[in-house]
């Protein structure tokens, strides 16, 4: 099992930059994936963004490019969610998930594990 817990959401005004952390316990992760994905009122969970443990290898939904960045800490066993420049787009609730995967999984039944989510609003 592995246990992940979101942090950093909060209410913030459109062109600020916030940051999300999910610290993961449980099972060695280190041949996982760990996502980001968000889900806003009414619509589906949507991919964010992901990187792999092992190789740092990330991806990014194309509405988040070049504003959204993933990184991970490896000692820590955390992974965060850098967003730049937001957009009352995207407000949403962030969930952390974990894949049992080597590849840059981007599908959300891939993910097996997930936090309980974090709130993101952005307002205009």
């Amino acid at each position: 099992q592995v246990q992940l817990v979101e942090s950093g959401g909060g209410l913030v005004q459109a062109g600020v930059s916030l940051r999300l952390s999910c610290a993961a316990s449980g099972r060695t992760i280190n041949t996982y994936t760990m996502g980001w994905f968000r889900q806003a009122p009414g619509k589906e969970r949507e991919f964010v963004g992901a990187i792999t443990w092992l190789g740092g290898i990330t991806a990014y939904a194309d509405s988040v490019k070049g504003r959204f960045t993933i990184s991970r800490n490896i000692a820590k066993n955390t992974v965060s969610l850098q967003m730049n420049s937001l957009k009352p787009e995207d407000t949403a609730l962030y969930y952390c998930a974990a894949a049992e995967t080597s590849w840059v999984a981007k599908t959300r039944a891939d993910y097996k594990y997930w936090g309980q989510g974090t709130q993101v609003t952005v307002s205009s």
